[in-house]
């Protein structure tokens, strides 16, 4: 005789897919996005006489923007072959589509350069950096890897010896402010700002897109590489602040810069902690051992780099704990960062209509970045689920797929 009672059968863990456990790499998009969110709406520093750092800008300041910067070329990585370069045709197809999209990036971040506001966008050097990475697309790993240290370690010295003879030139090749239209008419100014002499260097940035490339040349999707990651990159991230620290509390660096330093009104305590952009860095070599945020130095280029890649690595171990407990943990950072090119335009064009106005009754600057925040991943949420590209992600999707195969198709 058969029982009536069936057993219930077991629920197997769906194998998983290299696209799903992916969704990390998304979700650290959308974590660059909220913070360089906090630090154009969020003060970095304390509105006193010594500029005492806030917890928004010792977290976030030189972090985000790096992280934005290596996940580009993590992205470029896994749209052009992921573990294995692409070759000949397909290369020169890749290549061709890369173009077609920086120069959308680049349109958008010209247009809103137009726009009176206080923030540094990164845009057009985002764009150039995608230019400027196309000849290491087909490079295998090791070269890649050799390519990265190297320029990591050599670039910021190649711009310490070239940023003063651009800003002895008479005008001074440095526009001072967030690159326009109306920039293209002075060539050289423009290209010395993108280059070498604006807040994201984009010399010095390359090692960036460069580390993003090793990264997404690994394979992503085993649990092995997300934990190197996690943990090589919180190592690399630990030792590179360390030596920064001693280089300028224990072994004389602060007091050398002390005594070159021309900023009156930045003290060098702070500017180290949060944000080195305001400081001419010439007259002591010693400007190199800082790993100050936004200093692109080797030791901040490698500290953020070792961030970034931590951050990644938590991202996807994170995707893959989801995938296991069948549970979308990472959605509201992964809508978010889905479409990180249109939110971020929309949310600079918002922060520009504020621009110089009165905050509105009974708002804060809390509120104000809690309500950008919650917009971004409501947005961003409501697309993912809905399977729509976010405008400018489409816009930058048909560029890429008409640099492919001379048409736009399926999009």
């Amino acid at each position: 005789m058969t029982s009536r009672a069936t057993a219930r059968p077991s629920r197997a863990r769906r194998p998983s897919s290299p696209a799903s456990r992916l969704r990390g790499i998304d979700a650290a998009r959308g974590l660059a996005l909220l913070g360089m969110m906090a630090t154009h709406l969020l003060p970095t520093f304390e509105p006193n006489a010594d500029l005492t750092p806030t917890w928004i800008g010792l977290t976030f300041s030189g972090r985000a923007a790096a992280l934005f910067a290596v996940l580009a070329g993590i992205g470029l990585a896994l749209s052009t072959g992921r573990q294995v370069p692409p070759e000949a045709t397909a290369l020169n197809a890749a290549r061709r589509g890369v173009t077609l999209r920086a120069l959308l990036i680049a349109a958008v971040g010209l247009s809103l350069g137009g726009l009176e506001v206080n923030v540094a966008i990164i845009l057009v050097h985002y764009a150039l950096l995608f230019l400027c990475v196309l000849p290491f697309l087909g490079l295998k790993l090791k070269a890649l890897c050799a390519w990265a240290a190297g320029w990591l370690v050599l670039s910021p010295v190649l711009a310490y010896l070239l940023r003063p003879w651009l800003m002895a030139a008479e005008p001074p090749l440095h526009l001072g402010r967030n690159p326009s239209w109306e920039d293209l008419s002075t060539p050289l100014p423009l290209l010395g700002e993108l280059f070498l002499t604006g807040y994201y260097p984009v010399f010095q940035w390359l090692a960036y897109l460069l580390v993003g490339l090793v990264i997404g040349r690994l394979a992503l999707t085993k649990a092995i590489v997300q934990i190197l990651l996690l943990t090589g990159g919180t190592a690399v991230a630990a030792l590179a602040k360390g030596l920064g620290t001693a280089a300028m509390e224990n072994w004389g660096g602060r007091a050398a810069l002390e005594q070159v330093l021309n900023s009156p009104g930045y003290p060098l305590d702070s500017v180290l902690q949060v944000n080195l952009t305001g400081i001419r860095q010439e007259g002591s070599w010693w400007w190199l051992a800082s790993a100050a945020p936004h200093s692109a130095t080797p030791l901040d280029l490698a500290h953020t780099s070792g961030v970034a890649a931590a951050v990644v690595g938590a991202c996807l171990l994170l995707g893959r704990l989801a995938e296991w407990l069948d549970l979308d943990l990472l959605l509201p950072l992964r809508g978010a960062g889905a479409m990180t090119l249109t939110l971020y335009s929309v949310h600079i064009w918002v922060v520009s209509a504020s621009y110089l106005k009165p905050l509105p009754a009974g708002w804060t600057q809390d509120g104000m970045f809690f309500a950008h925040a919650a917009l971004a991943i409501m947005v961003g949420t409501a697309f993912v689920l809905l399977k729509w590209r976010g405008p400018l992600e489409y816009a930058g999707h048909a560029a890429n797929q008409l640099g492919h195969n001379g048409r736009i198709g399926a999009v």
